[in-house]
């Protein structure tokens, strides 16, 4: 080295030296968000573990993508959560120009079942519903005889090709409400956690239905109702989602809008052995998951809460 070059490295070493160790390096954000995922994890695969019978989970973070599974591709029995791709066909076929909801349908005895719902104490052609409003009663009081005859409307054919143009494969339409031989033969109505999650994101993002079309039935699904994924949320949370409950079977699938961070969320459960404790299991899950992506979208990078 001349000694030209050995007089300027000495003051820039000196400098280097001078210079505080803790200013050179930015620290990196701690891995402490990662464990607190894991831990929900764990925590939800106990729920699952603790609960008499089968459970089935899907969550994803509609902004990161980051999802959390439990059995999310095992089917199970969808009792009114099929009523989701029900009412996408029939607004489908709204917008294609295939049927106005307008239209009006003369309510008959012949039509009417048991179960949820309010047409079953209706006259026999005393009243006629335009579609829209049996959608309305279909979704928001689950009323089991409107789904049957917005069936014979759209086709079940048609519900079912509008499942598979959203790309699901392991759901299905297979039967109308209150059809015991139907059950007794298991011909039933099934999903799995990771598609109903699909399907109501992808309305939610309008890749299923037109701007109007989408928000008519996010406007039903988020028709106040408790349910067991809502019974876990603050009143100030929206949500878009559909229950669905049969005879060891209960189920809730839909969209959480939590500021900053919305999410989809499906439970599925079967061979319950009781319906309130599945129920309160599904609740259970909605909590934390809740809690895992309010507090990732209330915190700086730290867990600092900032909102």
């Amino acid at each position: 080295m001349t000694a030209r070059s050995l007089a300027l490295a000495i003051p820039l070493v000196c400098l280097s030296l001078a210079v505080p160790a803790h200013a050179q390096h930015k620290p990196a954000p701690p891995a402490a968000a990662a464990l607190l995922g894991a831990k929900l994890e764990q925590n939800l695969r106990q729920i699952a573990a603790n609960l008499d019978g089968v459970m089935g989970i899907y969550a994803e973070n509609l902004q990161t993508g980051q999802s959390f599974r439990v059995n999310a591709d095992r089917v199970f029995p969808q009792g009114s959560s099929i009523k989701i791709p029900i009412l996408i066909t029939l607004l489908r076929q709204a917008q294609l120009g295939k049927l106005n909801l307008n239209d009006r349908v003369t309510i008959r005895r012949a039509d009417l079942v048991g179960g949820s719902g309010v047409l079953q104490d209706f006259g026999d052609g005393t009243s006629s519903i335009a579609l829209r409003d049996l959608a309305v009663l279909m979704v928001v009081l689950s009323d089991n005889s409107a789904t049957n005859i917005l069936i014979d409307r759209v086709g079940m054919a048609s519900v079912n090709a509008e499942i598979r143009r959203a790309g699901l494969v392991h759901t299905r339409l297979a039967r109308k409400m209150m059809d015991f031989a139907a059950e007794r033969a298991s011909r039933e109505n099934v999903s799995t956690p990771r598609e109903m999650a699909t399907l109501v994101a992808k309305l939610d993002r309008g890749q299923l239905l037109d701007a109007s079309h989408t928000a008519f039935v996010l406007h039903l699904l988020e028709d106040y109702k408790q349910t067991p994924l809502r019974d876990a949320l603050p009143a100030n949370i929206l949500v878009a989602d559909k229950p669905g409950s049969l005879p060891g079977v209960e189920c809730d699938s839909g969209v959480v809008f939590v500021p900053g961070a919305p999410y989809v969320l499906s439970v599925m459960t079967t061979y319950d052995a009781d319906n309130h404790a599945a129920d309160q299991a599904i609740t259970a899950v909605s909590r934390a998951v809740f809690s895992y992506f309010d507090r990732l979208a209330s915190s700086n990078a730290f867990g600092n809460k900032v909102r």
